[in-house]
């Protein structure tokens, strides 16, 4: 069962880094935006991962509005100018803010520091962090920087309060992969009432649909550390989500019934036909 779910989880991660025509429509506007610059933020990492040439050098990236940040060291100019190069051959990117810094004496990689795969694991987890908080209804407007470590995730920026904070916490601690978290989110002074208000007329005005629900609540059992989605059916009809199948415990039929409820455009969830085992 276990190998079963790391092939589920890799399909269901990789489904975060390209999406088919379907999802793509149906993730038209801000959070479209916001998840197409994750997945080519991930892409241009994993070019300059694979890169021999590029590969020994900790180069750090960020897009944004179609432009991507390289920050970080390397050898030559050569690297410096290769490094854009290899940025702007990535689909949706048309600019590069080349911070990268010159030093003929950086350390490159050894033998003893993280290897490719886990890196490349690292960007996995930072790329699925950012998705599930930017599906769950009560994160996805905040403004919070994700990156990982050798599996340990830090989220970065700010919360408009702190069971937001708390809640994008358990998010990525609640994901497979994950070792730790270090939750320096601030939180804001600013009453946000109006903003609660706003975000749940932005939820009923957006046309989010079935297909669009139901495949974000099976990547987020999949991708979850403490549920075996493979065993949970999940259909959705005019917003309600209703649940079958099998769960290991009480414990994690609330976990899934919770981690439902929370997604954008869910408008109610039935669990009567997830049964628990034993």
């Amino acid at each position: 069962m276990h190998k079963l779910k790391t092939l589920a989880l890799a399909t269901a991660t990789a489904s975060l880094i390209v999406l088919s025509p379907l999802a793509a429509h149906a993730e038209d506007g801000d959070l479209g935006r916001q998840l197409s610059e994750a997945r080519q933020e991930g892409s241009v990492w994993t070019a300059l991962a694979i890169n021999r040439h590029l590969n020994p050098f900790k180069i750090d990236v960020d897009v944004e509005s179609g432009t991507a940040t390289l920050s970080g060291t390397v050898e030559t100019d050569i690297d410096r100018d290769l490094a854009e190069q290899v940025a702007l051959g990535i689909d949706g990117v048309e600019k590069v803010d080349n911070r990268l810094k010159v030093d003929a004496d950086v350390e490159r990689r050894t033998s003893g520091e993280p290897t490719l795969s886990s890196r490349f694991s690292d960007a996995t987890l930072t790329a699925t962090v950012k998705s599930k908080l930017l599906w769950n209804r009560h994160t996805e407007g905040l403004d919070i920087n994700v990156t990982t470590q050798n599996g340990v995730v830090t989220l970065e920026g700010e919360a408009s309060n702190s069971a937001a904070s708390e809640l994008a916490e358990r998010l990525a601690e609640d994901t497979d992969g994950v070792r730790d978290v270090r939750n320096k989110l601030r939180v804001s002074a600013t009453d946000t009432t109006a903003a609660n208000a706003q975000d749940a007329l932005d939820d009923a005005g957006e046309a989010i649909s079935d297909a669009w629900i139901t495949s974000k609540v099976k990547s987020s059992f999949l991708l979850s550390s403490n549920l075996d989605g493979l065993d949970i059916k999940v259909e959705t009809r005019d917003g309600k989500v209703t649940l079958t199948g099998t769960v290991q415990s009480s414990a994690e039929k609330a976990l899934a019934v919770e981690t439902a409820e929370n997604l954008r455009g869910v408008k109610d969830v039935n669990a009567d036909g997830l049964r628990v085992a034993g």
